[in-house]
């Protein structure tokens, strides 16, 4: 049986991930599409973003995806703002944080 060579199989990784980009990028497209659909909704008085969030395939895995993924930004923004916080609000960060690991 012949072995494919290192081109081939590059070739073949190569076509798959750009297949792969291909799918996320219809997924995305099909997020964003339902989304400004319901924005765009005259019929729609108050934006319910759970509702969103539940009734539109995907969109909430997405979600928490796209927040996982951004957590540790959030993380150095929240470091480098204590600097600029008085002693009364970080021990009122402190007891909020011992609150929650009881």
């Amino acid at each position: 049986m012949p072995q494919k060579s290192n081109t081939n199989i590059e070739e073949e990784v190569k076509e798959l991930i750009e297949g792969e980009k291909e799918d996320e990028v219809t997924k995305l497209n099909r997020l964003l599409a339902t989304v400004l659909n319901y924005l765009s909704d005259d019929e729609v008085e108050e934006i319910d973003i759970e509702s969103l969030l539940d009734n539109t395939e995907g969109l909430r895995e997405w979600w928490d995806e796209y927040r996982e993924n951004n957590r540790k930004e959030i993380e150095e923004e929240i470091i480098k703002s204590l600097g600029n916080l008085s002693w009364e609000e970080l021990e009122g960060i402190r007891d909020k944080i011992k609150e929650l690991e009881k």
